[in-house]
């Protein structure tokens, strides 16, 4: 099989092709032939030397494929074989093959190309547990998407407007006319205006019920300011730590040096509420997984999921993937092919 290894901290020319022997399911497995694997941000963490449950290097990333089952271990139904499946992976996800437990397996919808549900399980499911498992979003209520036009950004409209929510989401110019046709009520930008003005001007002083913030540091501390009585901030990711120009490690520490101290007592005294979310570190709870997945699946049929793949790149071309990435160029998906 084919696989793209980080064999080092660095730039995308860390990202280098290696041939290797297809992996056999073990007991409780499925193999799949991968025809599509997503891109996330951790993935581009994990090569920079920022991403502190990445695996050792060289390694191989990647979270979610789509593809054929085409072998099975033993204790797992054959009847799987040749079927259309996505899948979770926990790492490994750039290759042609993978092999991985059948509890993170789904049937892929028959209505979605295998790019577009390569593009469903870390936004959506992230965005699923930011929204409605733990920010409780309700119809009537506002929330303020950050990076609305990323790939978990584009699945929180999908979830908010599913539910009836007033979206509001920051994005640069370039992307709002597209944000607004996804279901976006205002978009800022993010670049040009002080977004938390822009959000005191939309909530005529209130502020938001819930706020979605990957970024870290200090800006975690500027969307609690701009929350309601009884808003809800959903924290996930440390993306702000690429935009620093110092080495490694210290980026870390530079955002974390930024990031708030929430203390219980000023939390009680102003009816807020703030949590963190991380897929990566729910592999422990797959049949609560399966349940939102089960969700999300039935969603794409009834029409409110709507997977959107900005591009996509040859498995051989992963550097250039994650290179558009960071430049902010993608709305949406970037998806690898095999």
């Amino acid at each position: 099989m084919k696989q793209i290894v980080i064999v080092g901290h660095g730039g995308p020319e860390k990202l280098q092709v290696r041939e290797t022997a297809d992996p056999r399911p073990g007991r409780g497995e499925v193999r799949i032939r991968v025809e599509a694997s997503g891109i996330n941000f951790a993935d581009i963490l994990t090569r920079k030397g920022l991403y502190p449950d990445a695996p050792r290097l060289p390694a191989v990333v990647g979270y979610e494929v789509s593809g054929v089952a085409d072998e099975v271990g033993s204790g797992v139904d054959r009847a799987l074989i040749g079927r259309d499946v996505v899948a979770l992976t926990r790492f490994g996800g750039y290759s042609d093959v993978v092999s991985v437990p059948r509890n993170q397996v789904y049937e892929k919808p028959p209505t979605l190309s295998h790019v577009e549900a390569a593009a469903i399980p870390v936004s959506y499911l992230t965005a699923w547990q930011l929204l409605v498992v733990m920010g409780s979003l309700k119809p009537g209520e506002t929330v303020l998407i950050h990076n609305a036009g990323g790939g978990v950004g584009l699945a929180a409209i999908d979830i908010a407007r599913h539910v009836g929510a007033t979206i509001y989401g920051t994005a640069s110019s370039a992307k709002h006319a597209f944000l607004i046709e996804r279901g976006v009520d205002e978009a800022i930008d993010y670049r040009t205006k002080d977004w938390s003005i822009e959000v005191d001007r939309l909530t005529a002083g209130k502020g938001v019920s819930l706020i979605t913030d990957p970024f870290g540091g200090t800006h975690w501390k500027k969307s609690y300011r701009a929350l309601r009585s009884t808003g809800r901030l959903g924290m996930f990711g440390v993306s702000g730590a690429t935009a620093s120009k110092l080495p490694g490690p210290l980026r870390l520490g530079a955002l974390a040096a930024g990031m708030p101290l929430f203390h219980p007592v000023p939390l009680m005294n102003s009816n807020r509420s703030v949590f963190g979310v991380n897929l990566g570190h729910m592999w422990h709870e797959p049949d609560m997984i399966a349940d939102w997945m089960r969700v999300l699946l039935a969603g794409v049929a009834e029409g409110w999921v709507r997977p959107h793949v900005d591009s996509t790149f040859p498995l051989d071309h992963a550097g250039d993937a994650q290179a558009y990435i960071e430049a902010r160029r993608n709305t949406g998906k970037v998806v690898l092919t095999t």
